[in-house]
């Protein structure tokens, strides 16, 4: 057994390789796409890249599963310096205790077999490589999230999945619909994503470091501090889990194709939130009223997925709605302080909820029909209707969110068009002419004053005499070069030049 820990010891330093081998595949199918790689003969390769990559850092992961499990796990393990700068300092480290190592090996798995199953449901699509770009994004950066060691390498991984899920919502994208919704859900995340950063800002003011460890750990001895480091990462937990006031997006996330929707809102990315709360918890429950927070969100949450889901219409929907209930139900053990429960809750429903999402195809031909509301819920007029409007938070959500950012963007738009193109000018469409803008049209009439004042005073004044200079002296450049050009010339100059070297 002495034998274990050596081997343990020389593979952990590797650990960097498994959110690294599918970001690599990502850098390589979409090198391939942008050379023009299209058609049936170009699939394979994306494909054995894609499942190469998933595999390598699931068999990574489960060597460091089983040495961990045999010997102990490494715990926090840095690999160098990411960055530093005069008060600030970011560890490349990672975090391999228990918590990571299961979640990171159930991540590459679900991820894997999800990619095995993408290969033929997405075979002959228009954006077959576009679609492996995006799956390949998310399991690299998922596997940031639970493996990173401090938070702003976690956040990295945030936002690459954050990335990945816009990418693939609007996977359709000559579809206004599905680009509409993919905004919706981008803007709704970034709320948990300022979240998210402000707890990285105040962990460096106050503690000086992003490791977990220090930030969750519960180091912050001050209450009013431990909260607002809570407060962040709670709203950028739940705003990635789609929990209540952020559910709504999770809804309008399901316009992606089937294995996307299995692996972001079914099994792995809706569960990131929760896994932050596991991370967090010396921290969230050394605040007590950020704790019932926590609880009382999970419990709603669980309860608005239960009545939505009862009305949804279609598999996937119910599906994103049952997941919020499981999800709800994960938080609020969180609040609890239940963290060991939520781990094993979020295991079993990941795979389970990947498995039926992926089903979900076949469902659409068993039950072609949605069935009918219960009679309870049916009977209840008021109740049935705010369960099928989904209590009205979508529309406030547009509202609030959506329209202002769209608005803005048309505004921005035509200050561009009318104020800032009219001014510096703007490129034209390749066949037709460029609009040089006013301060062009200025820069060009002076350029065309200065030659005509070089032309008529400078080259041409005093009888031409300059210009007939010029010409006389390009001739005789000429002449020269012809010279050099013949052989016995040119090796007298080489002959010369060595004489001049020695």
């Amino acid at each position: 057994m002495s034998a274990l820990p050596e081997m343990l010891a020389a593979w952990v330093p590797l650990v960097w390789l498994a959110p690294a081998l599918p970001l690599a595949a990502a850098l390589f199918v979409a090198v391939r796409a942008l050379r023009g790689a299209a058609g049936d003969a170009a699939e394979p390769a994306t494909a054995a890249v894609s499942r190469g990559a998933a595999l390598g850092a699931l068999l990574l992961l489960f060597v460091l599963g089983v040495g961990a499990a045999a010997a102990g796990a490494p715990g926090q393990v840095a690999l160098g310096e990411w960055f530093a700068a005069p008060d600030v300092a970011v560890p490349f480290s990672f975090m391999l205790d228990t918590p990571a190592l299961g979640v990171g090996l159930l991540v590459a798995f679900v991820g894997w077999a999800t990619i095995g199953f993408s290969v033929n449901y997405l075979h002959r699509e228009p954006g077959f490589h576009r679609f492996f770009v995006g799956m390949n994004l998310f399991l690299g950066g998922m596997l940031l999230i639970v493996l990173a060691g401090n938070a702003v390498l976690a956040f990295v991984g945030w936002e690459l999945c954050g990335f990945a899920s816009w990418l693939l919502i609007g996977f359709a994208d000559e579809r206004p619909q599905a680009t509409g919704n993919a905004l919706f859900a981008f803007l709704a995340n970034r709320i948990g994503d300022a979240g998210f950063l402000l707890a990285i800002g105040l962990a460096y003011w106050w503690l000086g470091s992003v490791e977990w460890p220090e930030l969750a750990g519960g180091s912050v001895s001050e209450t009013v501090k431990a909260r607002m480091l809570a407060l962040g990462l709670v709203v950028a937990a739940l705003a990635k889990s789609a929990q209540l006031p952020f559910t709504p997006w999770i809804g309008r996330a399901l316009e992606g194709p089937t294995p996307s929707s299995a692996v972001f809102y079914g099994s792995l990315m809706v569960h990131a939130g929760v896994f932050l709360l596991i991370r967090i918890d010396p921290l969230v429950q050394q605040v007590p009223d950020m704790a019932a927070a926590v609880a009382l969100a999970g419990a709603a949450s669980a309860l608005y997925g239960w009545l939505c889901g009862r009305t949804a219409s279609d598999v996937k929907t119910a599906l994103a709605f049952a997941t919020v209930t499981q999800a709800g139900l994960m938080v609020l053990a969180c609040g609890l302080g239940w963290t060991t429960l939520a781990a094993w809750h979020l295991a079993l429903h990941a795979l389970w909820r990947g498995y039926q999402f992926l089903l979900s195809p076949s469902y659409l031909q068993l039950a072609p029909r949605p069935a009918p509301p219960p009679a309870w819920l049916a009977g209840r007029a008021l109740l049935y209707t705010a369960a099928l409007q989904r209590f009205w938070l979508e529309s406030l959500a547009r509202v609030l969110l959506l329209r202002p950012t769209l608005s803005l963007g048309r505004d921005v738009r035509a200050l561009d068009e009318r104020v800032i193109e009219r001014l510096v000018g703007a490129p034209g469409d390749g066949d037709g002419p460029v609009d040089a803008g006013l301060a062009g049209r200025a820069l060009a009439r002076l350029a065309e004053a200065m030659q005509r004042f070089e032309t008529r005073l400078v080259l041409q004044g005093g009888g031409g005499g300059a210009l007939h200079l010029l010409r006389r002296a390009g001739e005789a450049l000429k002449a020269l070069e012809a010279l050099l050009e013949q052989p016995r010339y040119l090796m007298l100059m080489v002959m010369a030049t060595f004489v001049v070297i020695l």
